[in-house]
């Protein structure tokens, strides 16, 4: 008799795979980012992966903590707490449902870099 396997469950192998930023989400980053090094505003940035979340870390300068961090938060409390925006303190400055809704109606030449 051959090996026969029953999925029964296909969501919980879905969810496991989604343990960083999916390629639209990476794209409209990426292209924030690209404007804002034009402006010359960023300089730099970073990947940190982690169980609860995954954050894309902008910096001013390579050497120094990161300044605004874009995270995605792969356990949230409440529903718009999936995608956030933080400072270097951790403070969130905003939360939303929907990545590219945060990036748009984030106006980032208000956001000012304390350095």
């Amino acid at each position: 008799m051959n090996k026969i396997r029953l999925v029964v469950n296909n969501e919980v192998q879905k969810k496991n795979k989604e343990k960083f930023f999916i390629k639209k989400e990476l794209q409209s980053i990426l292209n924030l980012y690209a404007k804002m090094v034009s402006n010359g505003s960023w300089k730099d940035y970073s990947f940190t992966s982690g169980v609860r979340e995954v954050s894309f870390n902008v910096y001013q300068r390579a050497s120094d903590k990161p300044v605004l961090r874009i995270l995605k938060n792969l356990k949230p409390q409440y529903f718009n707490e999936r995608y956030l925006i933080k400072d270097k303190n951790g403070i969130i400055l905003k939360k939303s449902e929907d990545l590219n809704q945060l990036i748009n109606k984030t106006s980032w030449n208000k956001l000012r870099l304390v350095k």
